[in-house]
């Protein structure tokens, strides 16, 4: 070897070496300050190669669910960097929680800091005094504080070590948490200095809003770094909605002394359910955006150091909250997206335990929920009902909640792999032979062009024409009609199925359309035999208890007793000179036979009952059921033991009071935004509890008196209450409905309250 030659290997055997020794240092101070720092041994999952991403200058695009340990792939290379990292998050509460663990694990109180509208003014000079003076490494900033000049300004003379951009999904308009101030994170990053590096984190981005992360912050060739969103210790369940209330005091009443949260849609809700689970025993706090900041602060603090047990929030609650032991997350309303969905249920069990996911499901919510976009732009309406349809097709659907789940994130898995952690893969399966069906869907897919969505494919082949299938002439295809006899939800099954099975793909982007993939077109060339699962059947549900009277939870309605039960009501309703609908309605009855109530409070939980009734009528038939109960040896359901707050209702109150002052029920109605129909049904409702209400002032307006002696006559008599039969004998001609109604409400609540 001549000379040069060897001079040449000898430097590159250093430089390998010197490589090779830093490379060895580097891991040894990584694991060394993990230690000192965090107390751990080993890093989870890609924690490790993401970190030294980092510290090599490099951007850095981590994709990790819930519990998998993100904020640490940001925590450990800031205290290692020379400077400042900034860390931008959407909510305060986050803020304070990560910056008080930091401070919990032994650094000092200036080594994390948060600057946001929560902070007085010498609260903001003390934080730019340390971040000035070296002293912190950690930066956490909310994206509406980033944006202000002063902020920039003040950035800019620190040495920025990067940027982490936390909840990430927020950059995107189809994220489920989309934040505008998030759009303009690039842009003030370059103001505040040249090539700082960037690492965005988010548990849950679906394959289009992965795109629109990296796009909107000129990261494309950001090293991405994407873990499973399989979370193996989750149970997911999905069950249809009725008596939900019940069922969610039940539950939570079963695992007693374990960390739950319970997510509503509306602030409303969430006062109602916190009210019932403290009723029954279970410490709970309402948390939601009306609350004063210091008691939503407290609330959060009182969940982690466990004074209560479950927290009932709207989504606000749970970003970033670092309890790893929340063993159920219950949803009152199915969400707005499957984003939502996922991030919220992986609130449970991130230190690997159990994790309980319950979500109650109706299509009442749903519609509300489509009522909350008719006034948003096109534009923002089309994607809000493409993410929409997605949480429905999932509730509905038979297949895996797992792979639903994992393939919404452009994930592939194997159902074997669930291990019966899901209600579907526990519950008993219908299939169907489908290599016919999929091989018509397929093919009319191709024949139209691959323009539509599965709305419109699934109504030519039941052949309803309505005007985009005539528009288009589709109801002259010879698909048109077709599948009428198999019905929809069989066609709604297996476009599910098509879809997760990746024969076609569906465009979220441009109004869901849907595509043939590869393997769609091969199955038109070559069919081959399949099979696939019909959807559940849900069944009817409610939106709200209360809503339309009594319901029976599906247990098995006891005729003997009811029987008893009637006779014993006939000879109440005797003595008393009373027709027997005044003393208890069957659909009261009923749910006695449901659930056997043994006391007055219990008795004021049946509905149509209340605390009146109970009072004036209940005793002979508390006795009769009591007797009945320990004749029989008869086990009763436990949810009869839950109390209600449902008749101290805000609106009931309000309603209450507003007919103590005599005004007039249409102005009742305005004011809470009701029209003349519903109040007339909340008022009933009152009474048919045993409230006493005195409605002479309103109906001596409205109704000749003579008028009210005839109804009042006819409902002495009557053998039911149905406003259709008094109709009937009263004449139509003569009598409106609201007339028969109002009256029927002062004839209940004169005779039976």
């Amino acid at each position: 070897m001549n000379s040069r030659l060897y001079l040449e290997f000898c430097i590159f055997n250093r430089i390998s070496k010197t490589r090779n020794q830093a490379m060895i240092e580097t891991k040894k101070s990584l694991f060394d300050n993990l230690q000192n720092f965090f107390g751990f041994d080993n890093f989870k999952g890609e924690q490790e190669a993401i970190i030294t991403n980092i510290l090599a200058g490099n951007d850095t695009f981590v994709i990790m669910p819930t519990g998998g340990g993100k904020s640490m792939c940001y925590q450990l290379p800031a205290l290692m960097s020379e400077g400042t990292a900034i860390v931008i998050s959407p909510l305060i509460a986050l803020m304070k929680n990560q910056v008080d663990q930091l401070r919990a694990f032994g650094g000092s109180d200036s080594i994390a800091h948060f600057l946001n509208s929560s902070l007085t003014k010498s609260d903001i000079l003390k934080v730019k005094d340390d971040v000035l003076s070296g002293k912190t490494k950690l930066l956490y900033v909310a994206p509406e504080s980033l944006t202000k000049q002063e902020n920039i300004d003040f950035l800019r003379l620190n040495h920025v070590s990067f940027v982490a951009v936390d909840e990430a999904h927020c950059i995107s308009e189809w994220g489920h948490d989309f934040r505008p101030e998030y759009r303009k994170i690039r842009q003030v990053i370059s103001n505040i200095g040249d090539d700082i590096p960037i690492i965005a984190l988010t548990a849950t981005a679906t394959p289009k809003v992965q795109q629109d992360i990296q796009k909107n912050l000129q990261m494309n060739n950001a090293t991405v770094f994407k873990s499973s969103f399989n979370r193996s210790n989750l149970f997911y369940e999905v069950r249809a909605k009725r008596t939900v209330l019940k069922e969610i005091v039940k539950f939570v009443k079963q695992n007693q002394g374990k960390s739950g949260i319970i997510y509503c849609l509306s602030r409303k809700k969430v006062e109602e359910v916190a009210e019932a689970l403290n009723l029954n025993g279970v410490r709970a706090l309402p948390y939601h955006a009306g609350l004063d900041p210091k008691v939503r602060a407290d609330t959060q603090d009182k969940f982690l150091m466990e004074d209560v047990e479950v927290i009932v929030a709207t989504i606000a609650f749970g970003m970033g909250i670092d309890k790893p032991d929340v063993r159920y997350v219950i949803h009152h309303d199915m969400p707005k997206s499957m984003e939502g969905y996922y991030q919220e249920t992986g609130r449970a069990g991130r230190d690997g335990g159990e994790g309980v996911c319950v979500a109650f499901y109706s299509e009442k919510d749903i519609d509300k929920l489509q009522k909350f976009m008719k006034d948003k732009p096109v534009a923002e309406r089309e994607i809000g009902t493409q993410i929409l349809k997605e949480v429905i097709d999932y509730a509905e659907s038979s297949v895996c909640r797992r792979k639903q789940l994992l393939h919404y994130f452009g994930e592939n898995f194997n159902e074997a792999g669930c291990n019966n952690m899901c209600d579907n893969c526990c519950a008993p399966k219908t299939h169907f032979d489908g290599e016919e069906h999929l091989h018509c869907v397929l093919s009319l897919i191709k024949a139209t062009g691959e323009k539509f969505d599965d709305a419109h494919i699934i109504n030519i082949l039941m052949g309803k024409d309505d005007a985009q299938v005539k528009s288009y002439e589709h109801d002259k295809l010879q698909a048109f009609g077709c599948g009428k006899e198999r019905g929809e939800n069989l066609w709604n099954s297996l476009l599910r199925q098509a879809l997760l099975n990746n024969f076609v793909s569906k465009d979220i982007d441009n109004y869901g359309l849907l595509h043939l993939t590869k393997a769609g077109n091969s199955f038109i060339e070559n069919p081959y035999s399949i099979r696939f699962l019909l959807n559940r059947d849900m069944g009817p549900t409610d939106a709200d208890e209360g809503d339309e009277g009594p319901k029976h939870g599906g247990a098995a309605l006891d005729t003997q007793l009811l029987q008893m039960l009637k006779d014993l009501r006939k000879k109440v309703a005797k003595q008393k000179g009373l027709p027997p609908f005044v003393i208890f309605q069957d659909p009261s009855l009923e749910e006695m036979c449901t659930h056997y109530p043994i006391s007055t409070d219990e008795m004021k939980q049946i509905s149509g009952v209340g605390a009146g009734k109970a009072m004036k009528f209940g005793a002979p038939f508390i006795d009769l059921i009591k007797k009945y109960v320990e004749d029989n040896d008869i086990d009763r359901p436990v949810d009869m033991v839950i109390k209600s707050a449902a008749n101290k209702s805000a609106l009931k109150v309000f309603i209450i009071q507003n007919i103590d002052r005599h005004l007039a029920l249409e102005d009742i109605a305005a004011s809470k935004g009701l029209t003349y129909e519903e109040i007339l049904k909340e008022v009933e409702t009152i009474v048919n509890s045993g409230t006493k209400l005195n409605l002479n002032y309103y109906i001596d307006e409205v109704i000749d008196e003579d008028k009210q002696d005839e109804v009042f006559d006819y409902f002495k008599t009557a053998e039911c209450d149905s406003i259709d039969s008094a109709l009937a004998e009263l004449g139509s001609d003569d009598y409106t409905r609201e007339e028969v109604q109002l009256m029927r409400i002062k004839f209940m609540s004169e005779l039976g309250n």
